[in-house]
């Protein structure tokens, strides 16, 4: 079984900063990316932040120079730093990671976590 576990969303004021955390437990081969979705209600969920194995990083447009994501691999954990919020940021924050969790089959997963709420008010 693969869990993800989800940390670090509240509220805050525009302008602030919150840094979501999310950890990959369980029995795997290996994680092949992380990442976050986010979707605030009415909308569709979106990519926000991914990062690969091989650190290859993509944002969302509009995250671009305010959001950084991170990974730590011996922890099996990635992060995202949201910095400058805006009210348009507000939405359920989701982990995802894509796993490959067999030696022998060579196909992998994706997997999500829960959701964090993030709150901007303004």
């Amino acid at each position: 079984q693969v869990q993800l576990v989800e940390s670090g969303g509240g509220l805050v004021q525009a302008g602030g900063s919150l840094r979501l955390s999310c950890a990959a437990s369980g029995s795997f081969f290996s994680i092949n990316a992380m990442g976050w979705y986010r979707q605030a209600p009415g909308k569709q969920r979106e990519l926000v932040a991914r990062i690969t194995s091989g650190d290859e990083i993509n944002y969302e447009d509009s995250v671009k120079g305010r959001f950084t994501i991170s990974r730590d691999n011996a922890k099996n954990t990635v992060h995202l730093q949201m910095n400058s919020l805006k009210p348009e940021d507000a939405a359920a924050y989701y982990c995802y990671a894509q796993i490959r969790r067999s030696s022998y089959y060579a196909y992998s997963t994706d997997y999500w976590g829960q959701g964090t709420q993030v709150t901007v008010s303004s």
